[in-house]
């Protein structure tokens, strides 16, 4: 007996969605399921039509062998149920072929599967100021590349080159069919490459690539960040008997600098102030990532981490012609081997600071004013 189509059992047309199917399936499963039909056969018979149905709607590879093959794309032909098959003719293996053979590895008409080059990895430590302005890396990388002998083919034969694999008749893999499922190991002849040769090369011993050393220059763009992964595509291995290269891939270490720190397009500089310049105030001049000099004013009172930004004077942006700000970051330093002239200085100013009060120290009146606070409540 047919069976009914699966759009039919369920009630949908053939371009219903996938939301559009499950809502058909839930509402007839629910009519027809078992336990809401006690004792009735055809109800029974209806949910695993339906149940059937949507199992191979709802899988989108399933629906697609359904809509172009029938029910024909889930009956065992051709290989056989449990049997090996290595591309011959008939049954659901030449459904997949048709309709998934770049899915399963397999490239145009012959079948051939051809494996790219590996990729490499590789790393380049730069300053600070090169990452600013950008700069060209002078790289030496461990690689394999074209063998000259058999150019690339593997074979003394170079007309000739490599063969499709008798075997699994190049596609790299054999199978066992069962069902709509296929089950794959890789070909055992040739090793999944799907080409064998008669004549191996003498030089490379039929790989197609020997190994080397390569330089070659990699630009760094302005603006790049640290750990940043730069590709080149085609520059990894080359690829075993002529297939395409790999990709080099190149990590960015930035060295950190002895002026400056980043935080992304912000640039940071700690500067030392005399004490005397913090608190009478002063003009300073600080180097600049670009390597210009900026001027930068100072206010008389100025404390340790007061900050001063710099606009546009900071890091370049990655692919664009902005720049971050510049901070400048003040640390007022306490003198050192005082001479007597300075500690006499010193001592007057210290003098007349300790008759005055402690108005022209905020931070230290605040200070010990908690401090009497704090005894004097421990006292009570």
């Amino acid at each position: 007996m047919a069976k009914q189509d699966y759009y039919a059992t369920l009630g949908c047309p053939r371009e219903a969605s996938a939301e559009d199917l499950k809502r058909a399936y839930r509402k007839l499963a629910m009519q027809h399921h078992p336990d809401r039909n006690p004792g009735d056969k055809q109800a029974e018979a209806k949910f695993k039509e339906i149940s059937e149905a949507y199992d191979v709607l709802k899988d989108e590879q399933k629906r697609a062998a359904y809509d172009r093959y029938g029910h024909a794309a889930f009956e065992n032909g051709g290989g056989g149920a449990g049997g090996f098959d290595f591309g011959g003719g008939g049954g659901l293996g030449d459904i997949f072929d048709q309709m998934f053979g770049d899915f399963m590895g397999r490239r145009g008409g012959g079948g051939q599967r051809t494996r790219a080059g590996a990729d490499i990895r590789t790393q380049v430590e730069i300053d600070l100021t090169e990452a600013f302005s950008g700069t060209k890396a002078e790289l030496r990388v461990p690689t394999r590349v074209t063998c000259e002998a058999c150019e690339g083919t593997g074979s003394e034969d170079k007309a000739r080159g490599a063969e499709t694999c008798t075997t699994c008749r190049g596609a790299g893999k054999v199978r066992a069919q069962q069902g709509f499922f296929l089950i794959e190991r890789t070909c055992p002849t040739c090793g999944g490459t799907g080409r064998t040769l008669r004549n191996p090369c003498r030089i490379c011993s039929g790989a197609g690539t020997v190994q080397r050393s390569r330089s070659l220059a990699v630009s760094i763009p302005a603006g790049v960040e640290d750990g940043t992964r730069i590709r080149l595509a085609g520059e990894g291995e080359a690829g075993p008997q002529g297939a395409p290269p790999g990709d080099l891939y190149v990590h960015v270490a930035i060295r950190p600098h002895p002026l400056f720190q980043r935080d992304q397009a912000s640039v940071y500089i700690r500067v030392p102030l005399r004490m005397t310049q913090a608190a009478l105030g002063a003009e300073i001049e600080v180097p600049v990532i670009d390597g210009s000099r900026a001027k930068v004013k100072i206010p008389p009172g100025t404390q340790t981490n007061d900050q001063f930004r710099l606009r546009g004077k900071g890091f370049s942006v990655l692919r664009s012609a902005a720049r971050g700000d510049m901070y400048i970051q003040v640390m007022v330093e306490t003198p050192q081997h005082l001479s007597r002239r300075q500690r006499e200085l010193l001592e007057q100013f210290e003098a007349e600071a300790a008759d005055g009060g402690e108005k022209g120290h905020p931070q230290h009146e605040g200070f010990f004013a908690k401090v009497r606070e704090f005894f004097n409540a421990r006292s009570e």
